[in-house]
């Protein structure tokens, strides 16, 4: 079994709205729905979006989203999320619509945390969000990483970084070149897609991949 919990927030009750992730979190869904010669993929994925007043991601319901997402067994348990990042000296966040501040969204500790406990034999992270490549590290202790074996983590930003959106608000730049990749870009000679193949090309475009 495949699992796959993707996410987007466009729409902020108190901060800066953005105008791509939405996009983003529909063409990530579509790119994991099939392989190239059309077999399913992932069958199901769960898909939350936050585009108005009255449709909003909360954070209650992304972290048990994500809670759900990484119990189990599965083969495969894959996050996505595209929306604003947060970062303090406690670690990193993930901003749900209705986070009056950065520290009120989903710990990262806590996404690790779901992770590492997890008993999927794959376990996958894609954040396309500011500050997200400090998902892999551990609070306090610098040089410390919480990645185990099975763990594959792509983020659009290293922890100082921002990521950013396309100048006419369509989608991000990190996710437009992930989808691309998933597409057959990043296909090698043949036709297999791996992490490793993902990240080279996605770091022509200077972006961070921890495996």
């Amino acid at each position: 079994m495949r699992k796959a919990l993707i996410v987007g927030v466009d729409y902020y009750t108190h901060f800066t709205q953005l105008s791509g992730c939405v996009n983003d979190a529909h063409s990530v869904a579509a790119v994991l729905e099939r392989h190239a010669d059309g077999r399913i993929n992932f069958a199901t994925p769960k898909v939350l979006t936050g585009t108005g007043f009255g449709n909003l991601v909360e954070r209650t319901q992304l972290k048990e989203a994500v809670r759900e997402l990484f119990s189990g067994d599965a083969n495969i348990a894959l996050l996505y999320f595209a929306g604003h990042g947060h970062i303090e000296d406690t670690g990193g966040f993930l901003c749900a619509s209705d986070c009056k501040t950065g520290d009120e969204g989903l710990s990262l500790a806590d996404v690790m945390t779901f992770a590492r406990k997890s008993r999927a034999m794959n376990k996958v992270i894609i954040l396309d969000s500011c500050h997200g490549g400090i998902v892999g590290d551990r609070p306090g202790l610098q040089g410390a990483a919480e990645i185990i074996e099975g763990m594959t983590i792509l983020t659009a930003s290293t922890a100082e970084q921002y990521a950013h959106e396309e100048t006419d608000g369509g989608c991000g730049v990190f996710t437009n070149l992930l989808v691309d990749a998933l597409t057959g870009a990043a296909a090698n000679l043949v036709g297999d897609v791996t992490p490793g193949s993902v990240y080279a090309h996605i770091d022509q475009g200077s972006y961070r991949v921890v495996c």
